[in-house]
Parts: C-alpha cells; structure tokens; sequence
C-alpha cells in the first residue's frame, strides 16, 4: 500500500512538474512576442520614415508600413474586413479621413494626450481620427504683377479684374473639394455656387497639374495668382533643384480671409483601424507623431505647420508671418464634400 501511495505521489509532481513548465513556457513566448504597429499610410515623404524609426528606438515596437494611395488604402481595409491587419490609417486631408469614418473603418479611441493636445477643430468629434501637421489653403501671386493688397479673401477671386488670371487645379482634387466644403459651411450652398461659377470664369486655363504646377504657371506668365497649399512653397524653396527654388523665389504667398474668419485649414491625421490588431500600440504610436521630437521633423522636414502649439514651426514658414486660420470644425470638410462636388460639375470646374 505504501508503495503505491509512493507511485501516485511521484506521478502527480511529474504532471505538476510538466504543467508548471508548460505555463512558464507560454508566459515566455507572450512576453518575448514581437511588439509591432501595422500602418497604413498615404504619406509619402522620407523624413516620416525617419520619425518610424524615433517612434521604434523609443519603445521597441515594430513599425510595418504599407504606402499606397488613400482610396487604395481604403479600398484595401474594406476588402480586408475583420483580418485586416491595419492598427493605423494615415492620410492627407480631413475629406480623406471623413470618408474612412463613413466608411466604417476607424473606431473612436480614448486618449488624454491627443484629445488634450491637438485643438478642437483638427480632430474629429467621434474621436476616431486626429489631425498631424497642418497646411493652409493659400493664394500664391507673381511679384511683379500682383502688390497684395490687391488681394483680401478667397470670395474676392470671383472679382473681374481676376478674369483670365487665376490658376488652380482640378476639381476632382480633395484640396479643393475641402476648400469648397469650407465655403458651403461658411457661406452657404448658394454664395457656394456663385463662389465656383466665378472662378471657372476668371481661369487663365483649364485645370490641370499639382500646386507646384500651378505655381511655375505663374512664374511662366500664365496666370497671376494660383490657389495653392503652403507647405509646396516650402518644398519648391529648399528644393535640390535649382530652378524650382528660382521660381518659387518669384511669387509672394497671401493668407486670405485675414479680416473675417481666416485662412483655410486642411490637416494630414491618422485614426485607429476599426479591427486594429494591436489597438493599444496604435493609439501609442499616434501620442508619439503629435509629440514635440516628432512634430518637429513634420515642419523642419516637409514645411507643415504643427498641429502641437508649443512647437515653433520652422524658420522659412516664420518667415511668412503669422495668420488668423479658420478654426471651423473639420468634420464639416466630409459632410459637405458631396456638396462640394455637385457644385463643382454644375459650375463647369473640371
């Protein structure tokens, strides 16, 4: 009897034994799994690269990127469903970030640091995306053709003395459809299309090219002003290419609407993917792109102004001048943005 007693005893330390090993085993694996952050991003510029790499040295969590364009990303968490492995969208324009929302492909996340941080009207009001770096909505004149005060807000394009004079890209871009959006939320529907029919009227061309495009049509005499964002002048400014900092060298920039509701504001921002893999680094990694040491890469590198206030932006936008902005709520950009687009087609802005 003795002797079986033994038996059992040593057989149930061996099991106990083994099931300790096992447990210790899984808590190992657990804790040494590989921390990462999948992001998808629109942007395309090196210097955030480098801000990955901070966001990494700093916390030890992987960053996985995925660059397309907005709709591809889009399109690709819609079709991913509940396996996307997305933890963060990045993208440029609050249009864009509207559209992920409608779409269902962020979720609303609590977070001290942005909701205290970021200004009001840069961030959504459900929580789920939050603005990164701003950009203004500016008119760019040749100096040798246009004195500024000649110029005062963006309703005042629509002048006669502005026909065949003004250059801007097309309506099918989100730049303008925002532009737009922010009219129709400040002035109205109808002032809205009245705003669109005079531009189409005043063009010096059909729409076509990027800002910088129609900022080299001024130079080249095409036109004498373009609506244009700021941080393009910057990047023509410090450009490796010679010409480029020679035209940009020859307009002035304009802030408009300085003396009623101010200048135009869009945003690039990330949100939290709706079925986020690893919700908890996501929300981390967005803490750390509004933070100072990143926030100052944003603007020394690619000329954007901080969306964090105790960041100076960088010397050349200093240079500029300071602005009133428009501090209405962005969310108003995606709400108004088929608006904007129905106006656009029925004025003739291609």
């Amino acid at each position: 009897m003795k002797k079986l007693i033994l038996a059992i005893a040593t057989i149930s330390l061996v099991i106990s034994c083994g099931k300790s090993k096992k447990n210790e085993n899984t808590a190992t694996e657990e804790t040494t799994k590989e921390q990462v952050v999948n992001v998808y991003t629109h942007r395309h510029y090196e210097p955030d690269q480098n801000i990955f790499k901070m966001f990494e040295d700093k916390t030890g969590i992987k960053v996985k990127v995925i660059n397309a364009s907005a709709d591809e990303l889009i399109q690709k968490m819609k079709m991913e469903g509940k396996q996307s492995p997305a933890d963060v969208l990045i993208t440029v324009d609050a249009g864009r970030l509207s559209r992920a929302k409608d779409e269902g492909l962020l979720q609303s996340i609590e977070s001290e640091v942005l909701e205290k941080n970021i200004p009001a009207h840069l961030q959504d009001v459900d929580n789920q995306w939050f603005g990164l770096t701003k950009r203004a909505r500016i008119i760019a004149y040749a100096k040798d053709r246009v004195k500024p005060e000649d110029l005062s807000s963006y309703e005042a394009l629509v002048d006669e003395k502005w026909k065949g004079k003004i250059l801007v890209r097309s309506s099918a871009n989100i730049y303008n459809q925002s532009l737009m959006a922010s009219i129709i939320a400040n002035d109205g529907e109808e002032a809205a299309k009245t705003w669109a029919e005079g531009i189409v009227a005043n063009m010096a061309r059909s729409p076509k090219g990027s800002d910088r495009d129609q900022v080299k049509a001024v130079v080249a005499g095409e036109g004498d002003i373009a609506i244009v964002n700021s941080y393009y002048i910057g990047k023509m400014l410090n450009s490796p290419d010679a010409e480029e900092v020679k035209t940009a060298q020859q307009i002035g920039l304009f802030f408009p609407n300085q003396e009623d509701r101010g200048t135009h504001i869009n945003v690039s921002g990330a949100g939290v993917a709706k079925y986020a893999p690893n919700k908890e680094n996501a929300i981390q990694f967005i803490e750390f792109l509004i933070g100072k040491e990143a926030q100052q890469v944003f603007t020394e590198a690619n000329y954007e102004y901080p969306v964090l206030e105790s960041v100076e932006p960088v010397k050349d936008i200093q240079a500029w001048g300071d602005f009133k902005e428009d501090t209405l709520g962005l969310n108003k950009l995606g709400e108004n943005n088929k608006k904007a687009v129905l106006i656009f087609d029925a004025a003739g802005w291609k």
